[in-house]
């Protein structure tokens, strides 16, 4: 089965990208920069063949994949493992009773309830692939609340749970803090240390999107493993951008002209 995992336990830092846009050429041309691409599904643009193709490209280039699901249902969770992903990122859990429902989608009894018969893992694995897959395919929970923080312990103490990524843009939305200013220096690290602390207690690795050198080297520092620092949006802008700007000032400074 895919390895992320295992490289987590071998105390690797794994750096990787969110991908919105369901276009497999892009996990192709830019994923082997990353040790894994997020495929979100939740407020992405992909549809079932762009998930699937896009895990194919990720597979091809050597690249661990996530695939974020929509929400929490079985069908989702299911779907989303049976294309070969090395695991599914859950959206906004925030109880332990959330968290158990997760796991019976993501995981094959006797831990959890998820369906056999993936073909894709079938066709590469053969059927013996359920009996290590429930240690081999992560299932990540997203951390998005004060309330998920506050029940961090009864969620990650949970058997099935592999890893959180901590999720500031929804906590600051629930906060009552807009989406579109800066947000005070250090608002959350007390969640943060709190959550690795937990996390390191029950063996489950801490993740989130930490794009600054000031915040990557913070969570680098407190613990996290499973960092995203960016995604094909911003990059495409900021290149694009870049790109743009010095060619018009060319132009400006050989023409007089915009």
């Amino acid at each position: 089965m895919r390895t992320l995992l295992e490289k987590l336990r071998e105390g690797r830092i794994l750096l990787g990208i969110c991908v919105m846009y369901p276009v497999a050429g892009i996990v192709e041309r830019i994923g082997p920069d990353w040790d894994f691409v997020w495929i979100d599904s939740q407020h992405g643009q992909h549809d079932y063949h762009s998930l699937l193709e896009s895990v194919r490209a990720a597979d091809f280039r050597g690249v661990e994949s996530l695939i974020r699901v929509p929400g929490h249902d079985a069908g989702s969770i299911g779907r989303a493992l049976d294309m070969g992903a090395s695991g599914v990122l859950v959206p906004q859990v925030d109880t332990r009773e959330q968290a158990e429902s997760v796991i019976r989608a993501a995981k094959f009894p006797p831990t959890g309830n998820r369906s056999f018969g993936g073909r894709r893992p079938v066709d590469i694995y053969s059927r013996s692939y359920s009996h290590t897959a429930n240690r081999d395919v992560a299932l990540v929970v997203q951390i998005e609340s004060q309330a998920a923080v506050e029940n961090a312990e009864a969620i990650l103490s949970l058997d099935g749970i592999d890893a959180f990524f901590f999720g500031p843009d929804d906590m600051a939305l629930r906060d009552g803090l807009p989406m579109d200013q800066p947000r005070p220096a250090g608002l959350y690290d007390e969640s943060l240390k709190r959550m690795i602390e937990i996390g390191k207690r029950y063996s489950v690795f801490g993740g989130g999107v930490f794009a600054s050198p000031e915040a990557f080297q913070k969570a680098v520092e407190l613990g996290f493993s499973l960092i995203s620092v960016g995604g094909d949006a911003g990059f495409l802008a900021e290149g694009s951008q870049k790109s743009s700007e010095k060619m018009r000032a060319l132009l400006k400074a050989g023409t007089g002209k915009r």
